[in-house]
């Protein structure tokens, strides 16, 4: 073979892998995601790789081309992506823009690349051109996830938070204040488990949206959690004001939300207020403060805004504590029962005794139910509580019974948590069964709160209650707004008159035609009356005379303990 042959041969070599490569270029360019541009700024030629005809309908074959890409995207994008485009006139090497394109739904990025010669001379550009859509719409959403709450559009706990820390750090610096309140939907529960979380949730979207109405420069808010949620000023113009936002707040609650569904619903909230720097120095210190104002104004009636103070923390930390100890009580069993005699009116014979719970604590003072049942009631210890309490006084009864020989009715007072639970009735029989006592021995109290709450429910479970022989009272009368609507309809055998009737029944006259109205209406439906708080012989004397059935109060005897109470039982009255 000849020298000339020899070189033939590795030209036709040096072709066949130039084709080969150019081919592998060619498939590696037709299956990368996005189009590519090579500019020669010598030829000033421009070669088109990739996916452009999936993006472009155009080609674009020399430099001054390019200025096609730039009808291609809104007009806000114009600008930059012609900087990026023709990078060279800077001298720099790299640089990206993303662009909306013009239809408003689709977002392309364009990567530049340009190759300078020895003489710092651009000689290769490459334009990299992707569709971003789907990743700037997921970056969107992650975005959104990061700051913002789903349901509502307001912030999410954790970047309010950062926003508030923000806050006071500004006002520490220039000396100004944040205010914040807490927002609590009032009786929310009730709304959720009677018409459905569905509906819940669309009242707590369009309280939010409202609520999202308010913000404006310096005011900010967040969908706490559930049908909570908290704002936040800052002022230093002092124009705005918790006041001012209470004022917008109350006036949108004077109209019903209307939902999707056609239904109208009213709702009231509580409102906690808390002030950096006097309540707390930081943001999460800031909101339990007001978180503890919204716990202390719920305590004392709903619909209302109460202002954090040391006050406030007192008593909640003491709320605390004391809701502590309960769980401690019930842990140790440290209840014991005292048990107030009832005697009827006419023949001052006994008639019962009715259980009332004491708590003496470790220091050995007692507790006033008055300030442990509520305590108990919100933390839910009332049902381990008033459970133990039907059982010893069944208990109790059934050794009295036996001990002297002759019947009397036990009363005792059951709460509206009790009411609620699925196994009450079927726990008191047992309990009854357990110590053979007659259920005609026995007698439940409850009061109007129990009935208002869940008429229906409750009713079904008196009803049950009474078809086993179970005596009911119902207590305090008079003191509630609907007792009349509920007295034609429970099948109930006792109803007590209130203390507060008896207190002023000699010197009020309105209060003495209330009371002689209760009692000639309770005999008229056939119930039994007693009278609460009876502390001297002039009241006795008068509820005598109007024919009320049954005494119990002070003037014949205070509550007493077992001991105490069996020396009545050996009296036989």
């Amino acid at each position: 073979m000849s020298e000339l042959d020899g070189q033939v041969e590795q030209l036709v070599e040096k072709n066949q892998e130039l084709a080969d490569r150019e081919r592998m270029y060619q498939k590696v360019f037709k299956s990368a995601v996005g189009a590519f541009l090579y500019c020669s700024f010598e030829k000033r030629t421009i070669f088109i790789l990739g996916q452009w005809t999936e993006y472009f309908d155009f080609d674009i074959r020399e430099m001054q081309g390019l200025s096609k890409l730039l009808d291609t995207v809104d007009e806000s994008y114009a600008m930059r992506l012609r900087e990026v485009l023709f990078l060279e006139t800077t001298g720099e090497e790299t640089a990206t823009a993303e662009c909306l394109m013009k239809d408003k739904r689709s977002w392309m990025q364009f990567c530049v690349k340009v190759y300078y010669d020895g003489a710092g001379q651009p000689a290769d550009k490459v334009i990299y051109i992707n569709n971003i859509t789907r990743l700037r719409s997921q970056n969107e959403e992650l975005t959104y996830m990061a700051y913002y709450d789903s349901l509502t559009g307001l912030y999410n706990r954790n970047y309010y938070v950062r926003l508030l820390s923000e806050y006071i750090r500004n006002a520490s610096e220039y000396g100004h204040a944040v205010s914040i309140m807490i927002i609590d939907i009032d009786d929310f529960k009730n709304i959720n488990d009677g018409q459905g979380i569905v509906i819940g949730d669309e009242l707590v979207q369009q309280f939010g949206c409202f609520i999202k109405e308010l913000c404006e420069e310096n005011i900010i808010a967040c969908h706490l959690h559930s049908d909570v949620y908290c704002m936040a000023i800052y002022d230093p113009n002092g124009k705005v004001c918790i006041d001012s936002l209470h004022k917008a707040i109350d006036k949108r609650l004077k109209e019903p939300f209307k939902l999707s569904g056609g239904q109208e619903i009213m709702i009231t909230v509580s409102i906690g207020a808390a002030e950096y720097p006097d309540a707390a120095m930081s943001a999460l210190e800031l909101i339990n403060c007001a978180e503890i104002a919204v716990f202390k104004g719920k305590s004392m009636g709903k619909d209302t805004i109460h202002y954090f103070d040391t006050s406030v923390k007192e008593d909640f930390l003491g709320t605390i504590e004391l809701e502590d100890k309960l769980k401690k009580a019930i842990a140790n069993s440290n209840f014991i029962l005292y048990y107030q005699p009832q005697y009827y009116t006419g023949s001052r014979q006994l008639r019962g005794v009715e259980a009332l719970i004491r708590w003496q604590d470790e220091d050995s003072h007692f507790i006033q139910p008055s300030v442990f049942i509520p305590a108990a009631e919100r933390n839910g210890t009332i049902i381990p509580i008033g459970k133990w309490v039907v059982e010893q006084s069944v208990k109790q009864y059934a050794i009295w019974r036996q001990q002297f020989g002759f019947p009397f009715i036990m009363s005792i007072n059951i709460s509206a948590l009790q009411y609620k639970k699925d196994d009450f009735v079927d726990s008191v029989v047992n309990t009854l069964n357990k110590y053979g006592v007659s259920p005609s021995e026995i007698e439940l109290e409850i009061t109007e709160s129990v009935l208002i709450e869940d008429f229906d429910a409750v009713y079904e479970k008196i009803k049950l209650l009474k078809e086993y022989g179970i005596r009911i009272s119902l207590d305090d009368f008079g003191t509630g707004f609907s007792s009349l609507a509920y007295l034609t309809r429970l099948p109930i055998d006792t109803l007590k008159v209130d203390k507060t009737f008896i207190d002023t029944v000699l010197t009020d006259s309105t209060t003495r035609v209330i009371t002689e109205s209760i009692i000639h209406m309770v005999k008229a439906l056939k119930f039994e009356s007693i009278a609460e708080g009876v502390e001297d012989e002039e009241q006795y004397g008068y509820l005598k005379i109007i024919g009320c059935d049954v005494i119990q109060g002070y003037l014949f005897s205070k509550p007493l303990s077992p001991v105490e109470m069996e020396h009545v039982l050996r009296k036989g009255k």
